[in-house]
């Protein structure tokens, strides 16, 4: 009897200590996490990267960023490919092309990997949508800064890195609103550009249609290379003070141009928090959390306190994290 007693005993232990085991091992785990973006390389990306190696290496988890050497949906899908191939735990992606990454992250989710999206307020597949901000209102934020530049009178154009690029044509959509509702002297002077978030086709567009629209008198940007490539041109015909800009753009990209005078005001959140809170997120619903994601919740992260839920799309959710930024206060940005 005595016997049978301490054998109950020694296989309850052995239980116990493979069950903590177990648990220890559970909690121990390392995620693979991959961001994926739209083109690798630019100082907007370079700025995000830093922001999801720091979280990853705090976190201890595998935490990395890749994307296409130019902005290119089928590259950018061939990415996605290859993750699923390696088996990442979870996808953050910034999509070139929302509809073009629509059949590969169904792919990803359908083998069990988690998707979080920003900059794609329309993406279907994916678990969690994070937005820095409500886009028609950063629109109609960056057309009141340009207007107020051109004296609320004029012609004006507007950039987005792609047709299909959701939040980017979002913005402009709010600028133009914004525009007929409160400038009416104000007007577009050609369809919007595609620039594939270039700085160069920026440039080259924007120089041409400095020629082709000769009282043009100031530019809309929506991705973030078309502050340089408009200040450059700006700047190369001696425009200062005739033709205006206000768009998406970064100090250390723009700030020459806010200096000279070329262009007026920059507007950005920062991406390095962004990549960050897209992590953040992906961490929740890895750990089966995705029910604390909720309206107002605090990521505690600046511009992502209080995150505000779409209410015909509940797994879609805004922070307001923009900036204004002249040569004023450019020097409070160090990037």
């Amino acid at each position: 009897m005595k016997k049978w007693i301490l054998w109950v005993l020694v296989v309850c232990l052995c239980v116990g200590v493979l069950a903590g085991m177990a648990g220890a091992a559970e909690a121990a785990k390392k995620y693979k996490i991959a961001t994926v973006v739209k083109v690798d390389g630019i100082a907007w990306f370079n700025r995000m990267r830093i922001g999801v190696e720091e979280f990853g290496k705090e976190t201890g988890h595998e935490m990395w960023m890749v994307g296409p050497a130019k902005a290119d949906a089928a590259e950018q899908v061939q990415i996605v490919e290859n993750l699923i191939a390696q088996g990442v735990d979870a996808i953050c992606i910034v999509p070139f092309s929302v509809e073009a990454v629509e059949p590969v992250l169904k792919k990803a989710r359908d083998s069990g990997i988690i998707v979080i999206s920003h900059e794609a307020s329309n993406q279907i597949n994916a678990d969690v949508i994070i937005e820095a901000f409500d886009n028609h209102a950063y629109g109609a934020n960056i057309m009141k800064n340009l207007a107020k530049s051109m004296g609320g009178k004029g012609q004006y154009l507007c950039t987005v890195g792609s047709l299909t690029s959701k939040s980017q044509n979002e913005w402009i959509d709010g600028a133009i609103a914004y525009q007929k509702e409160h400038f009416p002297e104000m007007s577009e002077a050609a369809p919007r550009i595609e620039t594939y978030d270039d700085a160069t086709i920026d440039y080259q567009k924007i120089k041409e249609a400095l020629i082709a629209y000769p009282d043009l008198k100031g530019i809309c940007g929506g991705p973030m290379p078309t502050s340089a490539g408009a200040g450059l041109a700006i700047e190369e015909r001696g425009l200062q003070g005739k033709v205006f800009f206000s768009g998406t753009g970064l100090p250390s990209i723009a700030g020459q141009y806010l200096e000279s005078g070329a262009i007026q005001t920059i507007h950005f959140w920062d991406p390095k928090v962004a990549g960050i809170a897209m992590n953040k997120l992906a961490l929740l619903v890895l750990d089966g959390k995705k029910d604390h994601i909720v309206d107002k919740m605090d990521l505690g992260l600046e511009g992502f306190r209080s995150l505000k839920q779409d209410a015909e799309k509940p797994n879609l959710f805004y922070g307001a994290g923009w900036v204004d930024v002249t040569k004023e206060n450019m020097a409070e940005y160090d990037f």
